[in-house]
């Protein structure tokens, strides 16, 4: 078992910044990449960036290219992401994921994750 918290949310005016951070305990050995992705009523859950756990690779969706930034920690097993020039659309909860089965899917899909953390609301005003 994985267990995920997210830390960092909270409400930042249009072109602020904020970073989340997803602190990762239990067998967070097994880790083998984490994402973030978010998710407003009534829409599906969004990816948003990942990384993976053992080599540079990093991924962002398109909405996020250069405005977000995803890193992480190993030795204190957390995970980043900062971000910057916050825009209304951003307003969602942003969860983190951590995969530790690499079952073949891309880092963009949520069924690449098998643990997820709580969530935590990031809301941006105009």
């Amino acid at each position: 078992q994985v267990q995920l918290v997210e830390s960092g949310g909270g409400l930042v005016q249009a072109g602020g910044s904020l970073r989340l951070s997803c602190a990762a305990s239990g067998r967070s050995f097994s880790i083998r990449r984490m994402g973030w992705f978010r998710q407003t009523p009534g829409k599906e859950r969004e990816f948003v960036a990942a990384i993976a756990w053992s080599d540079p690779n990093t991924y962002y969706a398109d909405s996020v290219k250069g405005r977000f930034t995803v890193s992480r920690d190993n030795a204190k097993n957390t995970l980043y992401l900062q971000m910057n020039s916050l825009r209304p659309e951003d307003t969602a909860v942003y969860y983190c994921a951590a995969d530790t089965r690499s079952v073949g899917w891309g880092p963009d899909r949520d069924r690449a994750y098998d643990y997820w953390g709580q969530g935590t609301q990031v809301t941006v005003s105009s």
